[in-house]
C-alpha cells in the first residue's frame, strides 16, 4: 500500500483512508477500509448496528487512534494533526445533548464560545441560524421544552455554529418523526449546496437513497461504495416481483430454491433477488422460470414480473445474507 497523497485545502477529496483497521482485543471492528469521501457532498454510511460506522468516523475525527491504517482529512494527517482538525469539523450523533435549562439562544451563545468564535461574529451568526432553522419564535424558549424534530435542529445548527467544512453525522436521525427526518435532510443539502462536506451514517435505507454517494459496510468491512444509481445497476435484470394469493406460502416455496438470493415481503406481493453461478453469470432468467415451476406445482396461481432492484436487494447481494437488513422507514 502506497502513502496517502496529501491533499490541498478546497481539493475534491475531503477524506481518504487506506487499510484504516480498529481492534479491540481479538474484535475487528473495522477491517481495512479503502475510503474516498468526495468534497461537497453527502456521502452516506449504510449498515446495521455493529457494522463499524461509528467506530470508523471516530477514527475519522481523529477521536480514536486506528490499529493500522492511514488517514487524511481535508489536508490534515490524522490522528497526527486532530487538534488542528477540530477547527475545520462538526460533530453530531443520535445522542446529541442540549443544555436542556438553557433557552435556544443561549445554547447556540454557549456553543459558540466553546468555538472561539469573537463576540462580535457570534451575534450574527446566531442570528442567522435562528432564521435558517426556524427558531425566531422559539429563540427564548427553554431547550427542554422543544419537541423531538426541534431538538434535532438545534443540536445541528449548534454543529454548524462554526461554518464547519466537513459535518460528521452518526444516526442522526434514529429518534425523531418521518417529517422532522425530511426536513432535517433539507437541511443537510442546504449545506453541502453551500459547500459543506457531510458523512452521515445510517441504518435506514430511504435516508441512504438520498445520499449523492454511499458506503456499505458489514462486520467492518466495506463491502460495496458508489453512487445509488450505480449500486442498484449492477443489479439490473437480477430482480423480480412474485405476486400470489398467499404470499406467505409462496415464500417458503422458493425461498431456497437453487439461485434465490433473498426475498421479502412487500404488501401482497414478493420481491426475489437472484445470485450469480461460480462462474459469475447471472441466474435470473432460470431462477424465473423455476420458481413459476415450483408455485404451479404447489398448486398456487401466481404471476412473475420485472421489477427494478433497490438498495436493499443491493445490501443482501454484497453481503450474502438477508438478516440484520437496514430498515425502510415510514
Amino acid at each position: 500500500m502506497g502513502p496517502v497523497r496529501p491533499m490541498s485545502r478546497g481539493g475534491d477529496i475531503a477524506i481518504r483512508a487506506r487499510g484504516l483497521t480498529r481492534r479491540f482485543g481479538d474484535l475487528v471492528a473495522v477491517d481495512h477500509v479503502d475510503l474516498e469521501v468526495p468534497a461537497r457532498h453527502v456521502y452516506g454510511f449504510l449498515g446495521p448496528n455493529g457494522s463499524g460506522k461509528s467506530t470508523t468516523i471516530r477514527m475519522l475525527c481523529g477521536l480514536l487512534t486506528p490499529s493500522a491504517g492511514e488517514i487524511e482529512v481535508l489536508g490534515l494527517r490524522i490522528p497526527a494533526e486532530a487538534e488542528a482538525l477540530r477547527r475545520h469539523i462538526g460533530y453530531m450523533t443520535q445522542k446529541f445533548s442540549l443544555f436542556e435549562d438553557l433557552t435556544v439562544r443561549e445554547n447556540l451563545e454557549f456553543l459558540a464560545a466553546i468555538q472561539g468564535i469573537s463576540r462580535q461574529r457570534t451575534r450574527g451568526r446566531i442570528d442567522a441560524l435562528v432564521e435558517q432553522y426556524h427558531f425566531g419564535e422559539r429563540q427564548k424558549q427553554m431547550a427542554g421544552t422543544l419537541s423531538g424534530g426541534q431538538k434535532q435542529r438545534l443540536a445541528l445548527a449548534c454543529a454548524v455554529i462554526h461554518e464547519p467544512e466537513l459535518l460528521f453525522l452518526d444516526e442522526p436521525t434514529s429518534a425523531v418523526d418521518p417529517e422532522s427526518r425530511r426536513d432535517f435532510w433539507e437541511k443537510l443539502f442546504e449545506l453541502a449546496d453551500a459547500g459543506t462536506t457531510l458523512l452521515v451514517s445510517t441504518h435506514l435505507m430511504d435516508e441512504a437513497e438520498r445520499c449523492h454517494r454511499l458506503a456499505i459496510l458489514d462486520h467492518g468491512m466495506l463491502v460495496a461504495d458508489g453512487t445509488p444509481a450505480e449500486l442498484t445497476g449492477k443489479l439490473a435484470g437480477r430482480t423480480f416481483m412474485v405476486e400470489a394469493r398467499e404470499p406467505r406460502r409462496a415464500r417458503r416455496v422458493i425461498v431456497d430454491l437453487p439461485g434465490v438470493l433473498g426475498v421479502s415481503q412487500v404488501g401482497s406481493r414478493l420481491r426475489v433477488l437472484t445470485g450469480v453461478d461460480a462462474a459469475g453469470s447471472d441466474q435470473a432468467g432460470g431462477v424465473r422460470t423455476a420458481v413459476a415451476d415450483a408455485l404451479d406445482t404447489d398448486g398456487q396461481q401466481a404471476a412473475v414480473m420485472a421489477t427494478p432492484p433497490n438498495l436493499e436487494d443491493v445490501f443482501v447481494a454484497v453481503t450474502r445474507r438477508t438478516s440484520s437488513i437496514p430498515e425502510r422507514a415510514a
